[in-house]
């Protein structure tokens, strides 16, 4: 019996266990990577949380991260629109960030079960869950922060699990001559790749495209050189890049629909909860954020070992995620329609170059204030 479950270990699952570990609880983690290991993920983070991340002491102002402060975005033609960010952000890998946060969580007593989840139950006022070992471990509050998909999803009688999802993600580490300040997104017909730096000169390299442009070809390589590279900035960026991975990292069944934050008692957190749309400025943000309400909500209305309200609690923790992202997750999924598609990428970047004040606009709807703690 453990006061928390957490089910997941990326930034939405470290998150809530080293906020409720050093206010008292007894949290453990299921993961079923021993850290480090990549993730697809852009890897640009916005500074919204970076006073929030310090506050963790994780070590995140020692770290070789790179500071981002231009956005620049190029069409399938070849068109360029450049602006500033005006909050900014940094570049991390995941490899070293959930790493840091790991180390840290270890440090105040967290555990972690290196261990798959294969069910989940509730009965009775506790969760079941059990690992393919057939342990079972008990809890009054378990957390799903699993990520973007899982067999969980089916187990749990997702409805979103059912519908196939369009959409796949390939992520690079690469060496290139690209300026350590800016983030560059540039469009593909089907799709669009993110570049910016991370730590030790290196660039995390991460597009998402339409599933069907891969069932055309014969594999990545193919697509990327028929689809990509009619985009001559990704052209240039492929050809003069030295990859550093063997292969990618992929990751396939990319679903942005709206997904419960509770079900059956279950918190759900981070892309859990929903999949953040990328053009929603950042999803690495959004996920420690929403662990951050995630937490508040429980230390509210759970002392250790029992719970006040439960329905209160759940009620709480709804609201407050409303509250901070329904709104910039919708602004997301609307902006982006305009990228991805070789006429509408085209008239986008040509018209947003002309009102650079409605550039602005948009960067400010898809990056939140600085999180609160």
């Amino acid at each position: 019996m453990n006061d928390i479950l957490i089910i997941g270990g990326g930034l939405a699952g470290l998150t809530s266990a080293i906020l409720l570990q050093q206010n008292g609880y007894q949290v453990s983690v299921f993961e079923k990577k021993k850290y480090p290991f990549h993730r697809v993920c852009g890897e640009y983070i916005s500074n919204e949380v970076f006073p929030f991340l310090e506050s963790l002491n994780i070590g995140i102002s020692e770290s070789a991260y790179a500071r981002i402060n231009r956005l620049a975005i190029t069409s399938v033609s070849g068109k360029i629109l450049q602006a500033d960010l005006p909050m900014g952000g940094f570049g991390l890998s995941r490899y070293k960030l959930d790493h840091l946060m790991y180390e840290q969580a270890k440090r105040l007593g967290v555990e972690f079960i290196f261990e798959k989840v294969d069910n989940i139950f509730f009965n009775e006022g506790k969760f079941h869950i059990t690992t393919p070992g057939n342990t079972v471990y008990e809890t009054p509050i378990a957390i799903a922060a699993y990520g973007k998909r899982s067999n969980l999803d089916q187990k749990l009688n997702r409805s979103f699990f059912y519908r196939r999802s369009p959409y796949l993600g390939v992520k690079y580490h690469i060496k290139t001559d690209l300026p350590g300040n800016l983030v560059r997104l540039d469009n593909f017909q089907g799709g669009y790749c993110g570049v910016s730096k991370i730590e030790d000169d290196k660039s995390c390299l991460c597009y998402l495209s339409e599933t069907a442009n891969l069932k055309k070809y014969s594999g990545i390589p193919e697509m990327e050189e028929t689809v990509l590279f009619k985009n001559p900035y990704l052209r240039s960026l492929f050809k003069n890049s030295e990859f550093l991975f063997e292969s990618p990292e992929v990751i396939n069944e990319i679903s942005f629909e709206k997904k419960s934050l509770v079900e059956n008692n279950l918190l759900f957190c981070g892309d859990s909860a929903g999949m953040i749309t990328p053009l929603c400025g950042n999803g690495m943000a959004i996920a420690i954020h929403s662990a951050k309400i995630l937490a508040d909500s429980i230390m509210r209305f759970a002392k250790k070992g029992s719970i006040l309200n439960r329905i209160a609690m759940e009620n709480e923790y709804i609201f407050q995620w409303e509250k901070q992202f329904a709104l910039r997750l919708k602004s997301g999924r609307l902006i982006q329609r305009l990228f991805g598609n070789t006429f509408i990428s085209d008239l986008t970047v040509s018209t947003l170059g002309k009102l650079p004040g409605m550039t602005q606009i948009l960067v400010k709807k898809t990056h939140g204030k600085a999180l609160i703690y």
